[in-house]
């Protein structure tokens, strides 16, 4: 509840057994802040407000009468966002939903700002916003006590301007930068790329391209080079699908194995779509074919249209550990998928996944082990 009004919030996609809120502590400590706290006074917010890194809409939904610009990486946020204005009967264009890859408003003079858990995420947003600020732009930021740390608020300092914060509220904090438009704040380090190992397949010694925020951007993931040495050998003209794409070496390596094949790569993440692609562009022939889509897993794609899904699922989201997004990856791959189709899953083996798989398809089968990860397969029926 604020003096803007009450809301009822969900997260997207909605699920009535999920018990996690679509706000916490943190959206509650800035929305009070902008309200005027303590004795300080309301924030001006009659000026061009952003948004940045709203979890699940809760900052814009609440600001909407000020008509903000949204800027996530998430595709599930924009989603929240989208029905979280819809359930409390606002307007859907009272919120500009922009990606981490859109260009940012021309000026902003109320910069909001949730901490993202990736460094380097907050770091590259930084580098884009910092142009369209002013010396009067109102900059808060807000995160729990746990998110925030001495080297997220040397990059406000080093960015933007300076830098303090607040006491910490129910282990939330406020972030508050004044900021300096002459400083020089440097060029963005992102993307950045690397050179693979020569002992992964197809992708031996190839460049991988990986923007800021996405699953192991500086290197490449043990989980990931063991899928790279097991892929399925497979020929001829067919449709894969690297779901849950992340930098898109997976969907190359499936690519450059097999040329014949059509392969769609597919995250929730803007900047992982934009790292897929990037990374194929740099590696794969200029006959080869590949969409990119960023969306809730297989949605939207035509049940029976996929030969082959490859994916590497996530035990967490948003922070929370779960294996809900998995569970989904599974059941939207088996729509998705053909009779006689198959899907691969990496995965650590504390996670049981090929329960989950004989349950969905009725069988899977082990391709390979390690002492930690597992490689599993389970064919449509």
């Amino acid at each position: 509840m604020t003096s803007w009004g009450e809301y009822e919030l969900t997260r997207f996609p909605e699920d009535p057994r999920d018990r996690l809120r679509a706000w916490d502590a943190a959206d509650e400590y800035l929305l009070g802040h902008l309200q005027g706290t303590d004795g300080e006074p309301a924030a001006d917010l009659s000026g061009n407000v952003v948004v940045v890194g709203d979890r699940w809409g809760a900052l814009a939904v609440s600001l909407a009468g000020h008509r903000p610009v949204q800027i996530t990486d998430s595709f599930l946020a924009q989603e929240a966002t989208r029905a979280n204005l819809e359930r409390n009967g606002i307007a859907p264009d009272a919120v500009r939903l922009l990606s981490t890859q859109d260009a940012p408003p021309e000026r902003i003079d109320v910069l909001l700002i949730r901490v993202p858990k990736s460094l380097a995420l907050l770091e590259d947003q930084l580098h884009r916003l910092a142009p369209h600020v002013h010396a009067g732009t109102v900059v808060v930021g807000t995160g729990r006590v746990t998110e925030i740390h001495t080297s997220t608020l040397k990059l406000f300092e080093q960015i933007l301007g300076p830098t303090r914060t607040s006491l910490a509220v129910k282990k939330s904090r406020l972030i508050f930068c004044s900021p300096d438009p002459a400083l020089e704040r440097g060029t963005s380090p992102w993307p950045h790329s690397y050179a693979l190992p020569e002992d992964v397949g197809p992708m031996s010694g190839r460049t991988v391209v990986n923007h800021a925020g996405i699953f192991c951007a500086e290197r490449l993931d043990i989980g990931t080079r063991f899928f790279l040495g097991h892929l399925p050998r497979r020929r001829g003209p067919e449709h894969v699908v690297d779901l849950g794409c992340g930098n898109g070496v997976v969907g190359t390596a499936a690519a450059l194995a097999n040329p014949a094949a059509e392969v769609t790569f597919v995250d929730e993440s803007f900047q992982a779509v934009a790292s897929a692609e990037a990374t194929f562009r740099a590696n794969a022939g200029a006959g080869a074919a590949a969409s990119f889509r960023v969306g809730d897993g297989l949605s939207g794609v035509p049940a029976g249209s996929v030969d082959l899904v490859l994916n590497n699922p996530p035990f967490h989201t948003h922070q929370a550990t779960t294996d809900v997004t998995a569970w989904r990856m599974f059941s939207g791959a088996r729509d998705a998928l053909r009779t006689g189709g198959e899907l691969w899953v990496v995965g650590n083996r504390h996670l049981g996944y090929h329960v989950r798989l004989r349950r969905l398809f009725g069988n899977c089968e082990v391709v390979a082990s390690d002492p930690k990860f597992v490689i599993l397969r389970a064919v449509k029926r």
